[in-house]
Parts: C-alpha cells; structure tokens; sequence
C-alpha cells in the first residue's frame, strides 16, 4: 500500500500545499498551516455528469412555513439569537476558557427541560466531551438545577452519539461541549485536528438538520481569540457566538458573530454571581459610575449593539513628562490605532499638544467599543484631561470624527438619545445632524473638533 501524501491545510482560508511553509500563500496569513491526513479517493472512470441522482429544483415564491422559534428560558440569550432558538439550527459558541460558556448553556438546557414537564419545551442533550457527568453535575447543584431532566453523558466518539441519539426521539436541544474534543473514526488523526473538527462537525450539523434538532456546539479559542480550528466550520454553522468578558469584572457579553435568522450583532448581557449568570435588562447601569461629581477626563457615549444602546463611560489620562523620554500611549477597550488617529487631528485641526505627555484611555468596566461613533466622546475626554477641566455631570457625547476634524452623523441618533433620556441624561452633544425633529434632551450639534475644544476649555 502507498504511503498516503503529507498535506497541509490553511485554518484561515482552508487552502492545501504539499509542504509546510510559514505563510499561507493564498491569504498571507502566518503559521496558519497544519498537517492534515488526506481522505482516502477513489479514481473514478468516467466524468460527473452522469449517474448521479436527479434534483429538483424550486421556485423562489413558493409558499413555506413561517419561521418558528423556541424559548431558551434566557431572554437575553434569545435576543443575541434574534428571537429564540430555530429548530434545526446549528449555533457556534466560543469564548476564553472560563468565562461561562457551560454554566450558560447549562441553564437554557435546564430551562427547555423543565418546560418540557408542561409540553410546552422539549427534551434537552447535553454531551460533554471534556468533563465527567459527576463534575457536570456539581455544577448543575451549585446552580439550583440538579432536579431538571436533563439528558447528560460524557463521550468523544460523534458514531456512539449519533448511534445512541438515533434510538430515541430527536431531541430540541443538542449541546456538544466541546467540537474540539469529538472524534470520527471515518477520519485518521487526533481530536482537535483540521480534518477530525471538520468531520465531526459535518455530521452532527447533518444529524440536526436532518431531524430538526437545535444543535450548539462549544468552540475553544486561540491566544489570539478566535475560534480554534478551521474557519470553514464557522461558514458551515448558522449562527457563530462569542461569550465575551473579563474575569476581573462581573458582567458577561453573548455577541452574535454572524445569524442567518436573525441581526447580527446582536447582543446579550449577563452578570457572573454565585448562583450562575443572571440576565441584566439595563446593562448601561453596569458601566456607568454613580458618582455625584463630575471629573476631569470622563465622558459618556451611548454605544449600541444591534438595536440595543448601551452608555458607557470612557476615562482619559493626560502626564505631562519633563524629560525627552518617548511618550506611552495606553488603550483599554478601544482600537490604539484609532486613538492615534484621533491625537493627530486634535494636534493638526486644534493646535493641542500630545506629542509630550503619555496617554491613557480606558473603557469602563472591561467594555469593548468598535462603534465609530465613540471618536467624539474620546476625543472629549482627551481634552477635557487635557484642560483639566470636567465635562457635564448629564451630558453625552457621539459623533464620528473625520480626518479634516468634522463630526460626521452616525446611525440610530434617535436611540441613543431616547436611552440616554430614560437614564436622567439632559443633555447630549453630537453631529449638527443627529438630533432629529423632537430630541428628547437638550442637544448641541457640533460641526467640528474646534467647537468641541471652545465648548471644554473655552471658558476656562
């Protein structure tokens, strides 16, 4: 028998090469390349384009069924779902070790399940290939949850499970924790690998197709916070999650990555406490300090998420060095090359100096922004630290900042203002645009950084 070809396959972009090299040649991505054992191919005779079996095809009008949805007993889970859980659906989550991925999956299987006693749920799965029931089972006692009916085994082997699930009525809900762990005997290599991870997930994804089942895979992440294994996976799912936060901090963000029923970036948020995770309806409360005075160098922007708007606070810090020493810039829950950026047009557009004093920028709280919206409120912050001077203890701030200094319009003006208004915000500063017909709060448009700096440090 020949000895079967080394290959090796990109977990990026999902590209072979016949040797290891250090960089993807097709999407230049670095040490992306891993061994994969070739599936075994049978030389076929004749062309394709015939013996096969007839498909056919549908019109686009043709009426179906509406979509339907199933509770998880989370209402924060189901709104990072977009609703619920879709029957035959195939959810991807990933998250840093600990963070809480079981103990949340956890909880909405014991809530289908309990609903189940009702009729109104259905039977809920939950495999581990990682843990022992007994420790699943601690868990599940530490989190009041050891009376529902929860299916639970522990194996690695995706033919027992499909064999063993095979003998009994699907189930609604399908946890696999987690796919790195599965292991496929039609496929050569250890768990873990390109090959096994692809495999096991193809036919546990059919399975639930197939049947009807809502299936939720766990994915382990790399240093670099994406999901391990190969990126096809992540295209073959339907809905990718990421479970993020930080240990240090209570709160806990589910984000929807990508959702073919529903928005994308949705998300949901949960706080870490003693009997598990517990969904927060205003997360704005948890990122904003309740002092009673106001400070130098913090402002209030209303972030949102999906359709949800989210205030937190952003905190700047300006020192001043006496020696020639090269200056630190330190980011905390913003991109460092946009505050960079922001530096450079408050230094050419308003004459300020940040050439010779560190800055420091933090998101409160362990949040994480990418809203470009945020620029006028850093850019605030920064200046207020500059000037020492406090910005108003009610006031937000939201804009994006262009390269020539304007503030240009950001979307969903109407949202951010109407959160802020519930909170006891009463004033809001942001493009000459955003405000609308009817604000809610006072507002004052800006068209530049210049007014922006006259509004800080003009009355100083």
């Amino acid at each position: 028998m020949a000895k079967p070809k080394r290959r090796y396959v990109c977990t990026e972009c999902g590209s072979v090469t016949s040797r290891w090299q250090g960089q993807c040649p097709d999407c230049q991505e670095w040490n992306t390349l891993v061994e994969d054992v070739p599936e075994t191919a049978f030389a076929a005779k004749h062309h394709l384009s015939a013996g096969g079996r007839e498909i056919v095809f549908e019109p686009l009008d043709k009426p179906s069924e509406p979509l339907r949805r199933r509770s998880s007993g989370l209402a924060e889970f189901d709104r990072a779902l977009g609703g619920g859980i879709v029957p035959g659906s195939a959810i991807l989550m990933g998250g840093e070790p600990g963070i809480g991925k079981s103990t949340l999956l956890l909880q909405a299987a014991a809530a289908i399940a309990r609903a189940n006693k009702g009729g109104a749920g259905g039977e809920a799965v939950y495999i581990s290939g990682e843990e022992a029931p007994q420790q699943v089972r601690l868990r599940a006692t530490r989190l009041g949850l050891a009376d529902a009916p929860i299916r639970l085994a522990a194996a690695t082997s995706v033919r027992d499970i499909l064999t063993t699930l095979a003998r009994s009525a699907p189930p609604a809900l399908l946890i696999i924790d987690s796919i790195q762990t599965m292991h496929s005997d039609m496929i050569e290599g250890a768990p873990g690998t390109v090959s096994q991870v692809r495999a096991s997930a193809f036919e546990l994804i059919r399975y639930a197709k197939e049947n009807g089942v809502a299936l939720v895979l766990v994915g382990h992440v790399t240093k670099d916070g994406t999901i391990a294994g190969p990126r096809v996976m992540e295209h073959m799912v339907d809905v990718v999650m990421s479970f993020e936060g930080e240990r240090s901090h209570q709160y806990r963000i589910l984000r929807a990555l990508k959702n073919r029923f529903g928005a994308v970036d949705e998300i949901g948020v949960f706080a870490m406490e003693g009997h598990g995770l517990a969904e927060v309806e205003n997360p704005s409360l948890l990122f904003l300090s309740g002092r009673d005075e106001p400070l130098a160098g913090s402002a209030v922007f209303p972030a949102l998420e999906g359709t949800r708007p989210v205030l937190v606070e952003i905190q700047a810090l300006i020192v001043r060095l006496q020696s020639g020493a090269t200056p630190r810039r330190a980011v905390v829950g913003w991109d460092s090359g946009r505050l960079a950026m922001l530096l450079a047009v408050l230094e050419s557009r308003c004459g300020l100096n940040f050439s010779s004093a560190e800055v420091y920028l933090n998101v409160a709280g362990g949040y994480r922004l990418s809203d470009p919206a945020a620029d006028l409120a850093v850019a605030a912050a920064l200046v207020s630290a500059l000037a020492d001077k406090p910005l108003p203890l009610k006031c937000i701030w939201f804009g994006e900042v262009s390269l020539s200094g304007e503030i240009r319009p950001v979307a969903h003006s109407s949202l951010r203002l109407r959160e802020a208004a519930k909170l006891g915000f009463d004033r809001a500063v942001g493009p000459t645009e955003g405000a609308g017909d009817k604000p809610p709060l006072a507002y004052a448009g800006l068209k530049g950084l210049a007014g922006l700096v006259d509004r800080v440090v003009g009355s100083a």
